[in-house]
Formats: C-alpha cells, structure tokens, sequence
C-alpha cells in the first residue's frame, strides 16, 4: 500500500512538473513576443528607422524563427525518439530562448540589429522547446487521463502567462511603484523578469519528468533519428489519418489563431478604445485558466472528439457575434466567450494527435504538429485583409473566417479517431 501511494505522488510531481513548464514559459508569449517587444523595437530600439522598415524587420524576424523551427522540428522530433533526448533538447532551446530573452534587457537605444537577432534566437528558442514538451505529455499521462493534463498545461500556461503580463503592465503603467525612472526602463526590465521566471519554471521538467535512457551514442541517436525520419516520409499513406487530422487542425486552428493575433486590430477599426481592448486580452487569460482545465474534464466525459467539434461550434458563433459588436461592453463579452473555449480547443487537439500518433515517435510527430501550427494564421490573416480591402468592411472579413471552421470542423467530423487509434497501437475514447 504504501508503494502504491509513493508512486502515485511520483506520478502527481511528474504531471506539475510538467505542466509547470507552461506556466513559465508562457511569459514569453505574452510579455516579450505579443506585447513588449514589438513596441520596444519601434519605439526604442529602432526609433530612425522608417515605419515601413520597422514593419518589414518585425515581420521577418517572426517569419525566419518561425521557419527555422519548420525545417528542423520533425527531425530534431526524430532524433529525440531515438535517442531518449527530448528533455535534453527541451533543456537547450529553452536555455537558448532564456539567455536570449534575458540578454535584451542590456540592448541599448538604437541598437536594433543586435536587438532583431537576440529575439529571433529567442523566439527559436521557445518555439523549439515546445516541440519537445509537447512530445512529453504522453510520458506523464496515462491514455484515460490525456484530456485533462494536456488542459491543465494550457491552464497553467494562460494563467502564469497572465500574472506576469498583468505585473510587468502595471509596472510600464506605474513604474515608480517598482522603482523604476519611466515606463521605457520598466519595459527592458520586464526582459529580464521573463528570463528568470522561465527558468525557474523550467527546472521542475527538467529534473522531475521521466524519460527512458537509451543506449545510443549521440551519434547513432542522429544517424538513426535521421532514417525514422526518412522512413516516416516514405510511408506515409501508413499515417492516412494523422494527416488527415492535421489538415483539419491547420484549417480551424488558422482561425482560433487568426482571432488571437487580430482581435485588437479589429476592434480598433470598430473605433473602440485601444486601452480597452488590451485590458480585454488580458481578461482572455484569466478566463481561460479555469475554463481550459474544465474543458479537459468534459474531453473525458463526453470524448475528446465531440468536446473538440463543440468548441470549433462555439468559435463559429463568437465570429458571428463578433461582428455585431458595437460597443466596448460587447467586446468584453466576446472576450470572456473566446477564453472558455480557446484553451479547451488547444488541449483537447494536442490530447487527441498524442492518441493517434506511434507511441515511439512522439517527438518526431509533435515536430509536424508544431510545424503546422507555425504555417497556422498565415491564410486566416490573408484571408481576413483580402475581405476588408475587397469590401471596405471589417464586419465582412471577420465573418470570412467561418470559412476556416467550417471546413476544419467538417474534416474533423469525418475522421475515424477510433481507426486512428488502432493504427497507432492505442486506444482512442
């Protein structure tokens, strides 16, 4: 009995010390990559710069670190597989992306050449390691409980992700609460915050998630991660329904990440009040803590397949309520929908690719997992601003991404998950 119970807490620290690692990471996604930086970047960094010029740099930054980790995530994935690496690899690109983040807190004012390469290895960073710790879900959880460790990463993601959004805020808003001369200075310490509060919340992963050793030398571990690659390529009719799934989920989560990415730059061209709209995002994280932990109990409940194709049903509908939106109270509303779904849809379709992928190449698998989701709001923002410039309308183009739900929600519905299952060795709910 008393194994029996040391195991269980065994299991319990391997699953927090898992889905901590969100918690810590996650700052970067919400403090440096979608707030911080950019402003930085034009306002400090890149202040002689021409606007057009500070466009063109951001984009292309994102652009290449996005790229970098599409050509190397499925085979760095494989490597991994074979090699037993994957906490290994996880240790190193979020080494890279802290020392990186950390390192623009001492960029100087016009310095943005050093600040535009110290944040693309930043962002490859972060982006390389979430390849790996997605790959390690399926090591902390057993199959019946997926659902809801995969919610309670997301969970914890928008939750710590929040907090230090909402702390480094109030400190740009009232720098002289923190000690700080001015909001610029509280921004660049805002980098060095995020830094360490990654790596803190890296180490649990890192020291208490297990991982089986292999015997292979680093060596044998590329040269044979590098032939499962090669051999996944070469057959990979035998995968007919992993790539089915993947097309459906780059179809609706293009959209999810769409409604992210825009939602500020369409409420504004509604004519509501910036401040407003950014205390609406950070409401969004809130929200989504308590609902994405929920949403994996409801995965387990009534499956994970059903769960998934009524979250795709809500984000139809919030498109459509969204562009009925006339005032700031609207938008909030719409926020608050937004954020019960958002990370139950994130969770349930990780959950569901680790039930229909081989058991032995996670890693290799979440690395075309991953690869998808970079190449993931690139049409729905094409599509969105083709829309508005066809019709003069943002009503319109926000309604144009019904198309992606439609479409993704419709694929999903087609798949046999439990045929899936059974090809990949598992059991899928």
């Amino acid at each position: 009995m008393n194994r029996g119970r040391k195991r269980d807490t065994h299991d319990r620290r391997a699953i927090w010390s898992w889905a901590l690692y969100d918690w810590g990471n996650s700052a970067f996604a919400t403090v440096v990559l979608a707030g911080f930086y950019p402003i930085l970047f034009r306002e400090y960094w890149a202040a002689d710069l021409a606007t057009g010029q500070v466009t063109f740099w951001l984009g292309l930054g994102n652009a290449l670190s996005s790229l970098v980790i599409v050509l190397l995530a499925p085979v760095l994935g494989a490597i991994a597989d074979r090699g037993g690496l994957r906490k290994r690899l996880l240790g190193l690109f979020a080494l890279l992306g802290i020392v990186m983040t950390v390192g623009l807190w001492q960029v100087e004012a016009g310095l943005w050449p050093l600040a535009w390469l110290l944040f693309l290895l930043a962002a490859v960073g972060f982006m390389g390691a979430n390849v790996f710790y997605d790959a390690l879900l399926s090591l902390v959880s057993p199959e019946s409980e997926l659902d809801r460790i995969s919610a309670l990463g997301y969970g914890l993601g928008y939750l710590g992700g929040g907090l230090m959004f909402l702390v480094c805020t109030l400190a740009v808003m009232y720098p002289a609460w923190f000690g700080l001369a001015d909001a610029r200075q509280a921004m660049r310490v805002a980098f060095l915050a995020v830094g360490l509060w990654w790596l803190v919340f890296s180490l649990p992963i890192l020291l208490w998630v297990p991982e089986a050793r292999h015997s292979l030398s680093l060596g044998g571990a590329v040269r044979e991660g590098m032939a499962q690659f090669a051999g996944t390529f070469r057959h990979l009719r035998r995968y007919r329904h992993v790539m089915h799934f993947l097309l459906a989920y780059w179809l609706y989560i293009d959209g999810v990440d769409t409604i992210v990415r825009m939602a500020v730059d369409y409420g504004a061209a509604l004519g509501l009040d910036s401040t407003e709209l950014v205390k609406a995002l950070l409401l969004v994280q809130f929200v989504a803590f308590p609902a994405a932990i929920v949403y994996g109990h409801l995965g387990k409940h009534v499956g994970v397949k059903p769960a998934l194709l009524g979250g795709i049903g809500a984000y139809a509908l919030i498109t459509v309520w969204g562009t009925l939106i006339e005032q700031v109270w609207q938008f909030y509303a719409v926020a608050v929908a937004i954020g019960l779904v958002q990370g139950g849809v994130q969770a349930l379709s990780r959950s569901l690719y680790a039930r229909i992928i081989p058991a032995d190449q996670q890693a290799e698998f979440f690395g075309f997992y991953n690869m998808l989701g970079k190449f993931a709001a690139v049409f729905g923002p094409l599509l969105l601003g083709s829309v508005a410039a066809l019709t003069s309308s943002p009503r319109f183009s926000m309604l144009s991404l019904l198309l992606l739900f439609a479409a993704g929600g419709w694929l999903l519905a087609r798949l046999d998950v439990e045929a899936a299952g059974r090809a990949a060795g598992r059991r899928v709910q």
